[in-house]
């Protein structure tokens, strides 16, 4: 469907980053903490926290306070426990939606989640209502222009599943296993490619299109839920077009 750019989608993610930046350090501080604690402070043999160092560095936040989260998740200083929740459902349209969150209040989180399902027109399901839909899944993302031949030469021979182009706006995501995602993103930094976001997320394997109101109502509901202070993810087969985020 035309204008259903993941580019300019991942755009609008970045600018709504930098709008919120306090609240997104919030986020990632959690991110490193729970990291932390479930694998150790060294970020060399922790792979999860390596990918939320990096991505904390790349929301500029400071080395200092990456050090702060890391010492107090590993009891060299006083710190807040976190619990990983996950919350299952529909938004609109039958759309399939997925909620991660870290929280020190669980009774405060699902209220909060359950309210925005409710507010515009979804349902929140049981566990494994949606899940099975999804795939954990490694993504590179590179903007347009990017050298196609040279990203499939390096990122195959890293162990890659897939690189794909956009038909839409000719971006390219190069699909990993969780287990290779490491080798894959640090292959494509050596060879100087330049990847505008990394991550492990869950990937349907069908979308649901969506225009008009239908489309402006779910991204409004994915607006929300990712403003909570306790979710970290929300991941939906939403398939929306870039205007449908205002």
């Amino acid at each position: 469907m035309a204008g259903h750019s993941k580019w300019a989608n991942i755009q609008h993610r970045k600018n709504a980053q930098d709008a919120k930046r306090g609240k997104i350090f919030t986020k990632l501080i959690r991110e490193i903490s729970t990291a932390a604690r479930a694998g150790g402070g060294d970020a060399a043999s922790n792979p999860r926290l390596r990918l939320a160092i990096d991505r904390a560095l790349t929301a500029n936040m400071t080395r200092d306070a990456i050090e702060r989260a890391v010492k107090k998740a590993t009891g060299e200083l006083e710190g807040v426990t976190y619990e990983e929740l996950r919350y299952e459902g529909y938004a609109p349209g039958g759309v399939a939606v997925i909620v991660d969150c870290m929280t020190d209040n669980r009774n405060r989180t699902v209220s909060d989640v359950r309210h925005a399902f409710t507010k515009f027109g979804g349902n929140l399901g049981t566990d494994g209502s949606v899940s099975f839909l999804f795939r954990k899944l490694g993504v590179l993302s590179l903007a347009p222009g990017t050298d196609e031949d040279a990203v499939v030469e390096v990122a195959l021979e890293a162990g890659a599943e897939d690189v794909t182009t956009d038909p839409d706006d000719a971006s390219i995501e190069v699909l990993t296993s969780p287990e290779t995602f490491d080798a894959v993103r640090e292959a494509v930094a050596k060879a100087g490619i330049p990847v505008a976001e990394a991550e492990l997320t869950l990937r349907a394997a069908t979308e649901v299109a969506l225009d008009g109101d239908a489309a402006a109502t779910v991204a409004r509901m994915i607006d929300w839920l990712e403003d909570l202070d306790d979710v970290q993810h929300v991941y939906s087969n939403a398939r929306l077009p870039a205007d449908a985020f205002g």
